[in-house]
């Protein structure tokens, strides 16, 4: 099978296609023939070396897939081939992946393959953001940074269908503001304007956000406790910028609030728990009123130029690459 592997951590160069052997299931796992594989932040990180676990080279990137079951590892008894589903997989940049079976969903026929793509990781992560970590309250405000983004498209939407009485969006472009007001966000700030904690106070009469989803890191992060809201919550998932930033204590004391870190891969341990976020961005597909925003698609062959789009900021939405005509 064809799957793009890296043999040392660095630019998006070290990136190859290849012609490698199937993986086979093993106990409690099942292959997928991928469709459609998600491109994250995440692989990015795992690319450079900079993730939170340690890059073992060689490996095949991609954390998310879409396709249809093929074969089922032993003991796996609720599923079964030929079922279209999305997970989350081990080496997706691939033209077959395995996955645990606890973290393999299936998918309706409504739904198509590069779509469910995004459901994984960047659905379930602006779910358990807003759910299970903010724990967000009716009418509370939340602010979303990067969203624009993939999880951040997510997050616009769900911050609303959770009970949000005001969601702010940020991002650094025009287009991306403008994009940002179609999701649904009452206020759209552009966060590399020096003043754009005051547009956020100015937002909610002085107050600040009750929720901060932060994924920038560096100034961004340091700033964003400046608009938070006594007793709010600031939820941090990544650090985009690369970028390394510290809080103390006392920064939180005064006004009661909380900095609360979110990675994905750890909730994984809890399938239960994912699978319930999963069930309810099924849900809101299905009622319409969750839409998944796919911005740019690659094929395989070009994973390298999703990843360079990425890193420069050129895309809204997600960003899928295509494993197979669909």
């Amino acid at each position: 099978m064809k799957a793009i592997r890296i043999y040392e951590t660095g630019g998006p160069e070290v990136m190859r296609l290849e012609e490698i052997e199937t993986p086979q299931p093993r106990q409690g796992e099942v292959l997928i023939k991928v469709a459609a594989a998600g491109v994250n932040y995440a692989d990015l990180a795992q690319r450079q070396g900079t993730y939170l676990t340690r890059t073992r080279t060689p490996t095949t990137l991609g954390f998310e897939v879409a396709g249809t079951i093929v074969a089922l590892g032993e003991g796996v008894n609720t599923l079964t081939p030929g079922t279209r589903v999305a997970a989350f997989a081990t080496g997706g940049y691939a033209e077959y992946a395995t996955a645990r079976a606890e973290t393999v969903f299936p998918i309706p026929e409504t739904l198509d393959f590069v779509r469910a793509a995004a459901l994984p990781v960047q659905g379930v992560t602006a779910y358990q953001l807003l759910h299970d970590s903010a724990r967000l309250q009716a009418g509370e405000s939340v602010l979303v940074h990067a969203a624009a983004g993939g999880v951040g498209s997510f997050a616009v939407q769900l911050a609303r269908l959770l009970g949000a009485g005001q969601v702010i969006g940020t991002a650094s472009s025009e287009a991306k503001l403008e994009y940002i007001r179609r999701l649904g966000a009452d206020w759209a700030i552009n966060y590399s304007q020096e003043d754009w904690t005051e547009q956020v106070k100015q937002a909610t009469s002085g107050r600040g956000a009750d929720v901060l989803l932060e994924m920038v890191g560096g100034s961004i992060a340091e700033q964003s406790l400046r608009c938070l809201a006594p007793f709010g919550r600031m939820v941090v998932y990544g650090a985009a910028s690369g970028q390394i930033v510290q809080f103390s204590g006392i920064q939180l004391m005064y006004k009661n609030q909380a900095i609360i870190g979110y990675w994905l891969s750890a909730w994984l341990s809890r399938p239960q728990q994912v699978a319930f976020a999963m069930q309810e961005l099924a849900r809101y597909l299905a009622a319409g009123q969750l839409t998944i925003f796919v911005g740019q698609t690659f094929p395989l062959v070009e994973a390298a130029n999703a990843h360079r789009a990425i890193a420069e900021r050129r895309t809204t939405g997600k960003v899928v690459l295509i494993v197979e005509p669909l």
